[in-house]
């Protein structure tokens, strides 16, 4: 099974939410979103290391906030990248395991059952993964062409890889010039070996717009009734 650092992302700065603070600062039931990430990482015996790539302004306010809550594992705050990509990569230069799990601090439905499906899942690279519902073409102003639905993914997180691979991967890319928005498009496109794809949940929601809100208030609701 190994022994993992996680890296939390909680670079984000509001923008999309219209705010004048992080969105990892949003409460849900009275707690910070990234706070309720934290408590079930904090149960994962096999994750010995947290790391959080924090804005450098925040990263004082978020020591202030996890100090509150006696969590047990070690956690590293470190200053964000301008980018998501950048966060990721500043996260694994501070890893000191030889797996690693990444995840967003704006995710905060994920469950210790997803962790450990992860975790015990053999291939050393997997992620979550579901079908698009939806019928997705290629355009803008005009349609462009046809994308068939069936050979498309909608990525979840977490993730969890190699990390010195996907600190390898995130090295070429940086000297490539290439940005991608998530990890396992990035990891692929260097090492084109196998990533598991496990099937994923539609309450694992990311929070970034203000509609995410309502749907957040309501899964919680939902997820206490279900003693999730």
């Amino acid at each position: 099974m190994g022994e993992y650092s996680l890296v939390l992302l909680s670079g984000g700065v509001g923008k999309r939410m219209k705010l004048d603070m992080p969105k990892q600062f949003l409460l849900l039931a009275g707690k910070p979103l990234f706070v309720h990430v934290l408590e079930k990482v904090d149960r994962l015996q096999v994750v010995k290391e947290i790391i959080m790539p924090c804005p450098s302004e925040f990263i004082e306010k978020t020591v202030e906030i996890i100090n509150k809550y006696g969590f047990t594992t070690p956690i590293k705050c470190v200053e964000g990248g301008g980018t998501r990509q950048e966060s990721v990569f500043k996260g694994l230069q501070a890893a000191d395991y030889d797996n690693v799990i990444i995840h967003e601090s704006v995710r905060p439905f994920v469950s210790e059952k997803d962790f450990m499906r992860l975790i015990e899942t053999s291939n050393e690279n997997a992620i979550f993964g579901l079908d698009i519902p939806f019928t997705v073409l290629r355009g803008g102003e005009v349609v462009e062409g046809n994308l068939e639905r069936d050979e498309l993914l909608n990525v979840q997180l977490p993730h969890k890889f190699n990390a010195k691979k996907l600190l390898y991967a995130h090295q070429c890319a940086i000297e490539d010039g290439l940005n991608f928005t998530e990890d396992a498009s990035l990891y692929f496109h260097y090492f084109r070996s196998d990533i598991a794809v496990l099937p994923g949940s539609e309450y694992n929601i990311k929070i970034t717009k203000p509609i995410d809100r309502i749907l957040a208030e309501a899964i919680y609701k939902e997820t206490i009734l279900l003693g999730d």
